[in-house]
């Protein structure tokens, strides 16, 4: 099985400089004269605990309505949010101290208790946060708004897990809720966020609901990123589901609904043509798109058989078929983003020149595959993720072309819209893609 989900760490394509972060939103009435907005995100909300899964909808549901003890700024700096923080000159010791004004939306005081029991939760589910209590020594509340975190060797990750900006976030629950089992969804929606969750309201599929939290204290610093204050504009936030792209870009217009969060890029022409509409990215960096092997089974449990297939792939042909327009791409060979600290492009240079075929054709010769048919599996309600499988499945055949397959099965592919538990080769399901419409709500 050959994955193409939409990720943070790139391997088969690019990042989108800003393609994938575009906004576009009524510029008359002024969104901020606005006591309700209505939006079209990139996906329904169906999961609404934030900790049990890593799709983006769900962390964009989380930042609405909890908060963070600390947070990442533009600069990819760690700063306070929820709470500050020292460290033991030996950095064995850190100490978290909450700030003064913090209610959970039900009227009680967030509590050192509650975040020691959030941290927990957090740290049975999340990737950095299993890595960070594997050096965890002890974490416990040693007054009401202190945190202590001793570990058993110094770890230089302690604040970056504690503080990261995306999936799985560390949002702070109160310690009833945040005792919840790890592998299972919480009930009940109280945070300390900008927003309060209308539980009532919530239909998965149709719409989500938030009212202002008028008790909230936002922070004193501009806003960064997730970082500094956290200022709701609005009354009332809605999130409507239109699964089809031009329904949702025609109640834009009508004025029936305030923004799309992605807009598919073929109608961006329409978009920007219409001067009561503003379009801009909103997200500098951008988004990437990924592709993952199931290397458990064959064909991809043979090294050269995956090898062949990075090979064959290239960053180009996908984000023309994806975007097309090249203002809103660029190649990027960094698993860590470009632009940023982390980046490094070792070892991505077939992907961003296109030059792997002639060594693709070479491995796959070499790995003795027998056409064994694969399958791609392509989410069917992302609109942003609907060209890679294709392009994808393209380039792989015309590597197995190319290797020598006369005789023999040409691999077979469908894009498959069911779980990852389902059995996609005797079973596909479409949808069509939702559009979905960008903006920020609590700055």
């Amino acid at each position: 099985m050959f994955q193409m989900p939409r990720c943070k760490r790139p391997t088969i394509a690019s990042r989108l400089a800003r393609g994938l972060a575009l906004g576009a939103a009524l510029a008359l009435p002024s969104l901020a004269d606005a006591k309700t907005i209505t939006a079209v995100m990139h996906s329904d909300l169906r999961v609404t605990d934030p900790i049990i899964t890593t799709a983006y909808i769900s962390r964009d549901h989380g930042y609405m309505v909890y908060d963070t003890l600390l947070a990442t700024d533009s600069s990819f700096k760690i700063q306070p949010q929820m709470a500050d923080w020292k460290v033991s000159d030996d950095k064995l010791t850190y100490t978290f101290t909450l700030r003064d004004g913090l209610k959970w939306h039900d009227g009680a005081p967030v509590t050192a208790e509650d975040c020691v029991a959030s941290l927990q939760r957090w740290g049975k589910r999340d990737g950095m946060g299993q890595k960070l209590m594997n050096f965890t020594a002890s974490i416990e509340a040693t007054d009401a708004k202190t945190i202590t975190l001793k570990l058993k060797e110094p770890y230089g990750l302690v604040l970056e897990s504690i503080g990261k900006p995306s999936s799985v976030v560390p949002f702070m629950m109160p310690k009833r809720i945040a005792e919840t089992p790890a592998d299972k969804a919480i009930s009940e929606h109280i945070g300390s966020g900008p927003f309060k969750f209308m539980q009532a309201e919530f239909q998965p599929g149709v719409k989500a609901a938030y009212e202002k939290n008028k008790d909230y204290v936002p922070r004193k610093e501009a806003p960064s990123w997730t970082s500094g204050g956290k200022v709701a504009k609005v009354d009332r936030v809605e999130w409507i589901t239109m699964a089809d792209a031009q329904t949702a870009v025609n109640a834009l217009q009508s004025g029936d609904i305030d923004f799309i969060e992605n807009p598919s890029f073929d109608i961006l022409p329409v978009l920007t043509a219409n001067k009561e509409l503003k379009v801009e990215a909103l997200d500098k960096i951008g988004f990437q798109t990924v592709g993952r092997m199931n290397f458990l089974y064959p064909p991809f449990d043979n090294l050269k058989v995956r090898r062949a297939a990075f090979l064959a792939l290239n960053q180009k042909d996908i984000l023309d078929a994806m975007v097309g327009n090249p203002e809103y791409f660029k190649l990027c060979g960094a698993i860590f983003m470009c632009d940023t600290p982390l980046a490094n492009e070792a070892g991505s240079e077939t992907l961003v020149k296109g030059n792997g075929k002639a060594e693709a054709k070479k491995l796959l010769a070499e790995s003795g595959y027998d056409g064994t048919p694969i399958v791609i599996m392509a989410p069917g309600d992302v609109v942003t993720l609907k060209a890679q499988p294709i392009v994808a499945a393209q380039l792989l055949r015309k590597a197995r072309t190319a290797a020598g397959s006369a005789g023999r099965r040409t691999p077979r592919w469908r894009r498959c819209a069911t779980p990852m538990r389902a059995r996609p080769r005797r079973r596909s399901k479409r949808k069509s893609p939702p559009i979905s419409r960008r903006g920020s709500m609590s700055r």
